[in-house]
Parts: C-alpha cells; sequence; structure tokens
C-alpha cells in the first residue's frame, strides 16, 4: 500500500525513515547498513546524532521540520510514498542492493505491478531512431508489457509519448514536481494523468548531473529487461545497461550502422551478448522463455556489483572511535591519474568502502571525468 503525507505524519518510525534517507550524506547504501547495525531507524538517527554531537563531522540527520515542510508540500501536490520494506514497494526493485527506501509517486500505482520493460537511448536521436522507438514501443504496449523510461528528450520521450494510452512509468531524476526538460511538460502532465510518475528525491529538488546515474539503476530495477535504442560508448544509456546486467535482467538492443556514432554503444552490447532486437516479439519471445533458458548479459570491462554488507550485530552504543574523515569527490579525483588503478587501492588511499566509490566512479564515469578499465581499475582523463 501507498502512504499519503499524513500517513507519515502520524507514524513515527516512517517519519524517521524519511529523516534518515533525507541526511546529508547518507544513500541507499549507508541507509541500509545504518537500520541494519542498529536495528530501527530511530536509533540510526540517535546514532549519527551522537557521533555528530560527539565529532563534529560525519552527517548530521535531517531536522524533523524539514521533513515536515516537505510532507506539507507533498499534500499540496497530491503525492503519496511507498517505503522499502513496507507492502507495495515493487518487489522487483526491491530486489537490488542499491533499491531506493524511500519513493514519491504521482499517477496510477497499479503499473508498478504489471510486467514491464525499460527503454532508453540516445537524446540526440536520428528520425529513424524515434519512429523505430515509437512503432516498437507501441507494440509492446499493446502486448501487455509496462514502458518504463526517464522521461528525457529523444528516445526516451518517443517511448513515453507511444505508451501513456496503455501503461507508462516515468522515472524522474529530480523531485517529481520538478520538470525536466521543461519541453516535455504536456508529456509529463499526461503521464501523471494517465500513467506514473516516479523519484526517490525529495520534492522540489532540482536536477543535478549526480542524480541521473541513481535515477538510471531505478528505471533497470523495475523492469524484467531493458532495451537500448541508439547509444554512443560514453552515454548513460550505456551505464543503464550494464546497472540491467548486474540487476540480472535481460539487455536488449537495436543493431545500427557502423558508421553512426550513434549506434556504436549498442552494437557493442550485441558483440557482448544483449539480444539483438529488430521488433516487438523479439522480446516479448525472450521474456516468456524460461528463465534458464534466458542468456546472462555480461560486459567487457564489467563493474562489479555493489552490495550491502552482511547483517551486522546490532548496536545501540555510543561510538567511541572518531570515524575517519572521508576524502570529498575532488580529492578523489586527484588521486586518480591516467594510469589505471585498482579499487582496492583507492579504498586504501581515501578512507571510503568500495560500495561508495562505486556509486560515485558511476557518477564520475557518466560525466567523462574517469574511464573504467578491466579488472576494476580506474584511471583519470
Amino acid at each position: 500500500m501507498s502512504f499519503s503525507p499524513r500517513d507519515i505524519e502520524n507514524n513515527a518510525d516512517m517519519l524517521d525513515r524519511l529523516r534518515l534517507i533525507r541526511t546529508d550524506g547518507i544513500g541507499p547504501i549507508k541507509y541500509f547498513r545504518h537500520i541494519e547495525k542498529q536495528g530501527n531507524a530511530a536509533a540510526a538517527i540517535s546514532y549519527l546524532e551522537s557521533a555528530f554531537e560527539h565529532f563534529g563531522n560525519g552527517p548530521n540527520p535531517a531536522n524533523l521540520a524539514i521533513v515536515k515542510t516537505e510532507l506539507s508540500l507533498a499534500t499540496e501536490l497530491g503525492l503519496t510514498y511507498l517505503f522499502h520494506g513496507k507492502t507495495g514497494y515493487p518487489e522487483q526493485l526491491a530486489s537490488i542492493p542499491d533499491a531506493p527506501p524511500v519513493l514519491t509517486c504521482i499517477g496510477n500505482l497499479d503499473l508498478l505491478y504489471r510486467r514491464s520493460i525499460a527503454v532508453v537511448g540516445a537524446r540526440n536521436c536520428s528520425a529513424g531512431g524515434i519512429k523505430f522507438t515509437r512503432t516498437i514501443c507501441k507494440d509492446l504496449a499493446e502486448s501487455g508489457l509496462v514502458i518504463v523510461s526517464g522521461l528525457a528528450r529523444g528516445i526516451d520521450a518517443a517511448a513515453h509519448e507511444a505508451s501513456v494510452s496503455k501503461g507508462t512509468i516515468a522515472c524522474v531524476a529530480g523531485g517529481i514536481d520538478v520538470i525536466y526538460p521543461q519541453e516535455n511538460t504536456l508529456l509529463y502532465k499526461d503521464i501523471a494523468e494517465r500513467g506514473l510518475l516516479i523519484s526517490e528525491m525529495a520534492p522540489g529538488t532540482k536536477p543535478q548531473a549526480r542524480h541521473f546515474p541513481r535515477r538510471n539503476r531505478i528505471i533497470s530495477g523495475l523492469c524484467t529487461g531493458l532495451l537500448v535504442i541508439e547509444a554512443t560508448f560514453k552515454s548513460g544509456s550505456l551505464i543503464t545497461a550494464r546497472f540491467a546486467a548486474d540487476q540480472g535482467r535481460d539487455v536488449f538492443a537495436v543493431p545500427g550502422s557502423p558508421l553512426d556514432p550513434r549506434t556504436k554503444g549498442t552494437n557493442q552490447l550485441i558483440k557482448d551478448g544483449a539480444v539483438l532486437t529488430q521488433c516487438a516479439g523479439d522480446i516479448t519471445q525472450e521474456l516468456d522463455a524460461m528463465p534458464l533458458l534466458r542468456q546472462q548479459v555480461t560486459f567487457a570491462n564489467q563493474k562489479p556489483k555493489v552490495r550491502v554488507d552482511q547483517k551486522m550485530p546490532v548496536q545501540h552504543a555510543k561510538p567511541s572511535v572518531e570515524p575517519q574523515a572521508a576524502r570529498p569527490v575532488s580529492d578523489i579525483l586527484d588521486l586518480l591519474s591516467p594510469d589505471p588503478t585498482h579499487i582496492d587501492e583507492l579504498v586504501r588511499l581515501s578512507g571510503r568502502s568500495a560500495e561508495e566509490l562505486l556509486v560515485e566512479f558511476t557518477e564520475l564515469e557518466i560525466m567523462g571525468d574517469i574511464l573504467r578499465h578491466a579488472g576494476g581499475k580506474y584511471s583519470r582523463l
């Protein structure tokens, strides 16, 4: 079930959960780690407050007033919330290790519980790419699949437009009330009325570059499979495809001319094992096949999976050792050079966990600041 802002205000546990995930410096990995270590959100907040009071560093839990301001805005917008671990949270998304602890939603929540396929691709796509996207998404939607995409210009917008009458989900990078890009305003409103909009960010949050890779793992996490239509080598679509492969999803790709840089990424995906896709039947037949017969896609230079730590004993005591200060992102970049460095060495030098570095490296890769190599090595561009 979903929860209204009023439901959350009257439930101490959900208020604490919202406070914890809205805390600066706390993402999904740290959220789950703190809850597992401390037992619940209230104990995690108490621990963090004590650490901040004693040492003056580390995450300082979000003030209750900030969360109540968010809930007031959510009431005005007509938002509903889904909490990880509560009834109604989509099982497919809950299965990924860095699932969003909280989702805000506008629209038809029933779409979350139907079988779905993600469709992503180039923003600066070709006319042929737009035409193909509209055709295949219309056919997929008519077959009963919900189309999930990111409401970006280009392939994303075409996928939503072709499927909104049958069922489409738009995952937005910023706050659910912030329309980006503005050119998709009418499409946004149409999806709000006939489809579903979701976001893990607080309403009112303006999308930043680092939010888009986080959004992409939700797109792939919601679905049984992911279709890529036109993508360059360094595109966000290929990062989404890697997320999908890490999450155990089927990956599909549309081939293109080797002379068009917009299809070099999709052609590489096919070489790496993605299902060559020319029509909707190529996808529906694969999804209908027995899971044991599905091909597991692996990528050259594939990054390790991000995993939440194994179970840790419940501890409620105040911290007795000052936590090591983690280096900011700029310092992480300073540790890299044009020569590839193994992630284990970067963990040792930075004081950060491998999970945290992998999340940051994904963001830096999509921004074109670093290059990922085989064997868990990274270099600075």
